[in-house]
This record gives C-alpha cells, structure tokens and sequence, in this order.
C-alpha cells in the first residue's frame, strides 16, 4: 500500500494536468497508525526488514521529489510513520482530533526512517520528545504550535472549509512559484534517498532483537 501511495504521488506530479495533491485517508478518528503488530512481527530476516520500512521512506521520498505541492488532510490521530507523513507533507491542516505519537521505542525500535522528516518540521527538540517518550500522546495543539500543523479546526467539516479556501487560493498562484516555493522548502535534503534508506535497514535490524519481539507480542495481546 506504502508503495502504491508513493507511486501515486510521483504519477500525479508527473500529470501535467495536475496542480496540487491533496493526501488524505478514510475514516474520522484516525489519519494513520503506522505499521501493523501482525506486519511487524512477521518480518523474519534483515532484509525483510528492510523492504518493510522502506516503505515510508518512499512516501516521504515522493513527497520531496514531487515536484507539486502537497496537502495533508489530517483528521485524526497520527502514529508513527502517520507522524512521518503528516510531517512530509508542504501543508498540513488538522482537526483538534489529530493527537500525535511516536510509539517506535515501546516496541524496540525507533523513528529512524520518519526521523529526518519529523525533524525538519519541527526541531530536533520536539523530534526527541516525541521518541524518547514514546508512550505519550501529544496534542494536536502541541503539534500545531510545534510547527507540525498549520491550522487546527473544530471538527471535519471546519477542516474541509478551510482547506477548500486553501486550495482555491493556491489555483490562482503562480504554478511555476510554487514549484520554486517547493525546491527552496526541501534544500539540503538531497541525500535523503540514500539516507532513509539507511535509517530502513536500522529498524530492520531492530525489529528482529528478542526485546523488539517480545514487546511486539505483548502489545499484540492486548
């Protein structure tokens, strides 16, 4: 699915009949929750592992590289790699509801491949909160005042008035503007690719340690 999203991003940035990306997900309670129990403790072997996590950081690595701006619709609780989405996108708008957390240590790991991402967005500062207490829900005003979110809305429909307004704004701006808007906001992040990359085979490595297992497991059973 990771892989299909990354695709679909380069496609429509490719598209010269599009103009923005809008990146939202079903649902009201919940934007993204990260990577499964069941998927996690499937992985058997270090490059299993690898292709596992790879898969945001081909999400993030499509984000910036499109060359369109992207929009994140953000309507509910964000975990882990949702945090690295919300984050890697050029505009984030949010419901109250939009709660954030960076669980990756309670299950042996670590934000290694949303890391540079969440960073970039919102400080080193912030960024090490989120992961050494990984256990803690950050509001989604903590998140807005920290830069992950632009604006925070009461409910749903606030949020989709808001990134209509947004929208249609932003179709009657300079398209070449925005593209430069885009390189000047992603510079110094050419080395992501091989970075993310890195970071993938770290939480690979990782994720097949007896403490990362047996945590995994014991979350599973709740």
């Amino acid at each position: 699915l990771l892989t299909q999203l990354a695709e679909a991003i380069t496609a429509a940035g490719e598209d010269a009949g599009v103009k923005l990306i809008l990146l939202r997900s079903r649902g009201e309670k919940v934007f993204c929750a990260g990577a499964s129990f069941d998927e996690l403790a499937s992985i058997t072997t270090a490059a299993e592992g690898l292709r596992f996590f790879s898969g945001f950081a081909e999400v993030i690595n499509a984000i910036r590289n499109c060359p369109l701006l992207v929009i994140g619709r953000i309507q509910g609780k964000c975990v882990g790699g949702g945090v690295g989405i919300a984050a890697a996108v050029d505009y984030a708008l949010a419901t109250d509801q939009a709660h954030v957390k960076l669980s990756e240590l309670a299950v042996g790991i670590g934000p290694f491949v949303v890391g540079p991402a969440v960073e970039r967005k919102i400080g080193l500062s912030a960024f090490s909160q989120l992961a050494i207490d990984a256990t803690a829900w950050r509001s989604a005003e903590w998140a807005h005042q920290k830069g992950l979110f632009a604006a925070l809305y009461a409910d749903s429909t606030g949020l989709d008035e808001g990134i209509n307004r947004l929208v249609a704004q932003l179709l009657q701006s300079s398209p070449a503007a925005l593209k430069e808007i885009k390189k000047i906001c992603w510079e110094g992040t050419e080395h992501w690719t091989q970075l993310l990359q890195h970071r993938a085979s770290i939480s690979g490595r990782l994720v097949l340690s007896e403490e990362s297992k047996k945590a995994i497991e014991q979350f599973k059973q709740k």
